[in-house]
């Protein structure tokens, strides 16, 4: 990298969907300007985006971990009655699944 060039951002400029369940119903982003946003917390799975949130790997342990105590919601009243765990994980994002 040259001096003259911007550094570059760890994540998207904009990413509302959960990457460890996929939970996209949130007005508040995810990742937003390239990082994480902290003071986003998934009600879903729980998760909170940060850095740790780059590798896939990572990402997929996690996601084996919540889905290995059958899915539950970390705030089980925001949970809608229709919830489809099949079609949620849909709107994980492609490169995180």
């Amino acid at each position: 990298m040259h001096a003259t060039e911007p550094a570059s951002v760890p994540g998207p400029q904009c990413e509302s969907a959960c990457r460890v369940c996929g939970h996209d119903d949130d007005p508040e982003p995810f990742w937003e300007g390239g990082w994480p946003n902290e003071g986003a917390i998934c009600p879903c799975c729980g998760n909170e985006p940060s850095m740790n949130d780059v590798s896939v790997i990572g990402l997929r342990e996690k996601r084996g971990h919540w889905l290995g105590r059958g899915a539950p919601w970390d705030s089980p009243s925001s949970r809608p009655k229709d919830w489809d765990i099949l079609e949620q994980v849909k709107h994980i994002p492609a490169e995180w699944r």
